[in-house]
């Protein structure tokens, strides 16, 4: 299904432009420190409860170019990085490896969040969502399970949802696992 996710995506975004549902120019909850956040619009998993529902419909949001976004994020002296969320970028993953390579370029990390598990992105062998997994620093994968929701999950919904340390886990070719979860 993703593959056909992505293709019908590509056919409604016009060169050079990303469908997104939004934008946070400054959020401290998504990701460490100051993130300018942007939100992708299309996703078909439908969890239950989804905290962000309006960025489901494929055919929802808005058209916004690239290099408007870079702009944006590239005015920010105060920002750590970007953050790629949703609906579901890997449908967009072309695009959003695009902005993050430019994240990159201004020393500014990039996080990802997937509803799909990083083995199951992996598995598709798709090349944009490969290039789109290389050109990120984190991965919060899985999907929002209400049943498993805690508040006191740090970036994160629901427990199954894990946060991944893509460059640790590219350079050990073995899972590594970042904890910033409260104690009390």
């Amino acid at each position: 299904m993703m593959q056909k996710d992505m293709k019908l995506m590509k056919e409604l975004n016009t060169l050079n432009s990303i469908r997104i549902s939004g934008i946070i120019s400054e959020s401290i909850v998504d990701g460490k420190g100051i993130r300018y956040v942007i939100f992708t619009q299309g996703c078909y998993l439908k969890c239950k409860n989804c905290h962000n529902y309006s960025s489901q419909d494929i055919f929802g949001g808005y058209l916004k170019n690239l290099d408007e976004i870079v702009e944006e994020f590239k005015s920010d002296p105060l920002l750590q990085g970007i953050t790629l969320s949703g609906g579901e970028p890997s449908i967009q993953a072309k695009e959003c490896a695009y902005l993050a390579k430019k994240a990159h370029e201004l020393s500014l990390d990039v996080y990802l969040y997937s509803g799909y598990y990083y083995d199951d992105l992996l598995a598709t062998n798709n090349i944009d969502i490969l290039n789109l997994l290389n050109a990120c620093d984190y991965l919060v994968d899985g999907p929002y399970i209400e049943d498993e929701k805690s508040l006191l999950l740090t970036f994160r919904g629901s427990s199954n949802q894990r946060i991944i340390d893509l460059n640790k886990t590219r350079l050990t070719n073995k899972l590594v696992l970042v904890n910033l979860d409260i104690k009390y």
